[in-house]
């Protein structure tokens, strides 16, 4: 039995890491300590603690922690396990976007430049991120167009060269035709550029101009005048500011009542070349300088794009170690300011503003989301909480359904649910259908507390007609349930009908009229209705596969997983496979006569 009181008793006063368990032992929180002893006693002590600190305190039923050397390494141990074992009550990067980098292979001996949303920690340069996917293709664009370089992927020898070295795009050094050095000016230039050093590589191609010019060389003359001008061009539409450092990372922060936006801007050479906005939900009742520390070491972990200087709104509790790691990982120095005054604290104030705009225009997006749908659907209160399903199976067999839940007009895939049929035998999609929301609305009315929460305002139908009917029995039958109990419940139902290609068409009610609805709100339907769809095949298939994967087919000498898969394909499953005759099986490619009788046999 773990003491806790014992246990701080225990706790040594060094640097390390502390991991919070829960009863499960699953771990709820990790941080990091200059001393253990004195930073993990201050979560069991009675004092002004944020709501979400002590929700987390109440759920801890065992903490560990590991000892080390110094602040730096606490902090890198921090970061691993953060990333491991994502704890509930860390402040986790959460981001489905991948945004596209410039990256240069430039310990290859003649480096190729490639468009990639990949960042790997294999010794290349990466330019980026850009916010904009269409402005790093038309950088790449560029690159191409002036600059001779090779596209390959992989450079190897070659008996000729390709088309790209005879339209000019190309030096060919697959086949030897260009020195080292020279290559490598072009890639020096390039990376210069991408680094926003344009003053730098103006200058150089000045001076190359001239030279071709004395020289006589009038077409090489003409083709670097061409490519200055274009850098011209291309410098100009980014220039933002007159900062002078090379490289920064700006970070503001904004609150609402359901979220944190965390807004990054990129200064490379005092240009913008991007931002990134992250938002985290419950963390309101945090400081901004605890959101900010969790943000910086998550989201240069394992980043080899760190600045040389990070600029926030407030200094943080852990910045020298952060300083420290940064820079070590760097090669250099990397510093994290927060600015009192001047230029340097507008451009902070400006993420943050940009944060704020981010998140409000997140908030209006919901709640004429929610408005439309609340006159589209003549209710008399906001529709919150929205439920669908979709029920798949081939032929009665492997029956399932998915469940997917829109929460305040945003789809929740982790709130997606899936059902196993267990009453309807064959195939019946309208009954399957009333089957399992009679049961998801059981859970509901029997725990509201578990982990399907509170009944939803609406359930849309993945259907038409049948399929709202079948969805009003389902609610029907629990109606009749609770009649004892002396409760109500009012879901509004709709069912979203497909088109011919299987495309969503309309939102439509109980009798057959077709809702107008906005661009915007089809849009959302559609993606609800596609993400339900996914949940409900994907454990279909998950189904069928752990058949495939496990039958009595196996116990059949010749059948092997290319046989059995065109066998279930084919009819279905193991059961319908031992009612089919021989020469029903003898139709699938691969089934001879003599296996076909002894497939037969496993239905004897």
């Amino acid at each position: 039995m773990f003491n806790i009181e014992e246990e701080l008793k225990k706790l040594p006063g060094k640097p390390g890491v502390y991991i919070m368990h829960d009863k499960d032992d699953n771990i709820i929180y990790v941080g990091k300590a200059v001393s253990l002893k004195n930073r993990v006693r201050q979560y069991f002590r009675k004092t002004n603690k944020t709501a979400r600190i002590e929700k987390m305190v109440s759920l801890i039923d065992h903490f560990e922690y590991i000892v080390v050397d110094n602040e730096a390494e606490a902090l890198i141990l921090e970061c691993n396990l953060i990333k491991k074992n994502r704890p509930k009550f860390n402040v986790l990067l959460k981001d489905d976007k991948t945004y596209p980098y410039i990256k240069i292979d430039v310990k290859s001996e003649y480096p190729g430049v490639y468009y990639t949303r990949r960042v790997i920690n294999d010794g290349s340069k990466y330019f980026g991120p850009y916010a904009n996917p269409g402005a790093a293709k038309e950088m790449m664009d560029f690159i191409k167009e002036r600059y001779k370089i090779h596209q390959c992927r992989m450079l190897k020898e070659r008996t000729r060269p390709c088309l790209n070295y005879h339209i000019g795009r190309c030096l060919a050094p697959c086949m030897g035709n260009v020195d080292k050095e020279e290559y490598r000016k072009q890639v020096d230039e390039i990376i210069d550029l991408l680094e926003g050093k344009t003053d730098k590589v103006l200058k150089d191609l000045d001076l190359q101009m001239k030279e071709a010019s004395q020289k006589m060389e009038y077409e090489k003359a003409a083709y670097l005048r061409d490519r200055k001008q274009a850098i011209e061009r291309a410098s100009a539409k980014q220039k933002v500011s007159n900062i002078s450092e090379n490289s920064i990372d700006v970070i503001g922060i904004a609150k609402s009542d359901l979220e944190v936006c965390v807004e990054i801007f990129f200064v490379r050479g005092s240009k913008m070349i991007g931002r990134e906005q992250y938002f985290y939900k419950d963390l309101k009742d945090m400081e901004d300088k605890e959101i900010l520390s969790g943000f910086i070491k998550q989201y240069y972990f394992d980043n080899p794009n760190i600045p040389s200087k990070i600029m926030i709104r407030e200094e943080i509790e852990d910045k020298e170690a952060i300083e420290s790691w940064l820079s070590t990982e760097m090669g250099k120095k990397v510093e994290i300011k927060s600015p009192k005054k001047g230029e340097k604290l507008r451009f902070v104030e400006m993420a943050e503003n940009n944060a704020r705009v981010t998140l409000e225009n997140k908030e209006k997006d919901k709640s004429e989301i929610l408005l439309e749908l609340k006159q589209v659907l003549k209710m008399d209160t906001l529709p919150r909480k929205i439920e669908t399903f979709d029920i798949s199976n081939i032929s009665g067999e492997y029956m399932v359904a998915g469940m997917c839940v829109m929460q305040d007009g945003v789809i929740k895939k982790n709130l997606s649910r899936r059902f196993k049929i267990k009453t309807v035998y064959g195939q019946d999609d309208p009954k399957c259908m009333e089957e399992v929301i009679t049961r998801r609305l059981r859970h509901s009315i029997e725990n509201p507390n578990g982990g399907f929460g509170k009944l939803p305002d609406v359930i849309f139908a993945d259907g038409g007609i049948t399929q709202i009917r079948a969805t009003k029995q389902a609610i029907q039958n629990v109606l009749q349930e609770l009649q004892e109990k002396k409760k109500e419940i009012n879901i509004k139902v709709f069912g979203m009908v497909k088109n011919d290609k299987h495309q969503t068409r309309a939102l439509m009610d109980e009798n057959r009229n077709e809702l107008k609805i906005s661009e915007n709100l089809m849009n959302l339907i559609t993606r609800f209705q596609d993400t339900v769809h996914d949940t409900a095949i994907t454990y279909h298939r998950k189904l069928r596969d752990k058949e495939i994967r496990k039958s009595a087919l196996d116990e059949i000498k010749g059948i092997g997983e290319v046989k059995k898969k065109a066998l279930l394909k084919q009819f279905g499953s193991v059961e319908k496979i031992k009612q089919a005759s021989i020469e029903e099986l003898m139709q699938v490619k691969g089934i001879t006569k003599e296996l076909a009788e002894k497939l037969r046999q496993l239905g004897t």
